[in-house]
């Protein structure tokens, strides 16, 4: 492919990737906030928690759609691969997101404390995150392809692999939800949320070391591109930047800080998500299919980049806006209904 195409390529590689870690980061939290309802008891906190999000929670899956879509219309050949691959996983996400959607307005409409929609709200928030963890997974360890068509099985995306990176994912967003809820409540559920943020940030540690270990097993690729000289010169930064920020995370715990404990979350995310790129680069099917391979005509991705150019700015103008007239603390008695 001419040099031009290599770099509008590029450049959509890099427009879906900023969308899912847009997602990621803005979704991960309501999804961490909806595994954890079931661990507080009483009504009015889960009122207040569910408030918290009330404003931003389905602007959050605009990105989910801006990844998805991008990816059909910009990598077909890699869309048309991965899709058959990860039926499984993604109906189940999908699944998972309506039971949250039904649930957010329904669980309004029950006065018990008892309630059912609270139940579903917490089951498709688990369902949905095991899903997009499991589908990583399966990504990461590899996909078969016969030509230009997935060569797999139904099952394929079920491995131990896949299973531990899906369990890393429910941590990882426990921690992102928890840190979100110390950051927007206060009393009571505030101090809850700082005593399950040392846990959460403990078991996504462990999460990220198990898989950070096992995935240079998969691929000989994987393990060249961490360990071999001189790569291992430029690979090392992101280690020693996630050790450095856990040490400000749990200090800012420790202090009882409200705001930072979040931000630096999202910092260990965005590390995790370089190493997951250095991993991959530049293949969007591992070790099968490179973004100059999946990707679209020339005149297709130029003419899409003009719509982008114009609504990812309008995105991320209204969700900005909308994150800064809901800043602050959440109370008790007051929010969505």
């Amino acid at each position: 492919m001419s040099i031009g195409s290599a770099d509008i390529a590029t450049v959509w590689a890099f427009i879906i990737a900023f969308a899912v870690f847009a997602y990621v980061a803005m979704d991960g939290f309501d999804l961490g906030l909806g595994m954890l309802f079931s661990l507080f008891s009483k009504k009015e906190d889960r009122d207040v928690m569910m408030n918290t999000v009330a404003p931003v929670w389905d602007g959050n899956e605009t990105w989910l759609v801006l990844g998805g879509g991008g990816l059909m219309a910009a990598f077909p050949l890699a869309y048309s691969v991965l899709m058959p691959a990860l039926y499984t996983p993604i109906i189940a996400m999908l699944i998972g997101l309506v039971f949250r959607g039904v649930a957010f307005e329904f669980r309004w409409r029950v006065d018990a404390d008892c309630n059912r929609w609270d139940i579903a709200f917490a089951g498709g928030s688990l369902i949905a995150t095991l899903a997009q963890g499991i589908a990583l997974g399966a990504i990461l360890q590899g996909i078969r392809v016969d030509g230009r068509h997935y060569g797999g099985g139904w099952w394929d995306w079920l491995t131990p692999f896949s299973l531990l990176t899906g369990a890393a994912l429910v941590a990882g967003y426990g921690l992102l939800g928890a840190t979100w809820l110390v950051m927007k409540t206060e009393g009571g559920l505030r101090d809850e949320a700082y005593r399950l943020s040392r846990w959460l940030l403990l078991a996504t540690l462990i999460a990220i070391g198990a898989v950070s270990l096992a995935t240079p097993f998969l691929e000989a690729e994987y393990w060249r591109r961490w360990f071999a000289w001189p790569n291992i010169i430029l690979t090392a930064p992101i280690p020693l930047a996630v050790a450095g920020v856990t040490l400000l995370l749990l200090r800012s715990l420790a202090d009882k800080q409200d705001y930072r404990p979040f931000f630096l979350s999202l910092t260990l995310f965005g590390l995790s998500y370089a190493g997951l790129g250095v991993s991959m680069w530049p293949y969007i099917v591992p070790r099968s299919i490179t973004i100059w391979q999946a990707a679209a005509p020339d005149s297709s991705l130029n003419f899409m980049i003009v719509g982008i150019a114009i609504l990812v700015p309008i995105i991320l103008a209204y969700t900005g806006w909308a994150y800064w007239v809901f800043r602050g603390k959440v109370q008790a008695g007051s929010g969505y209904h």
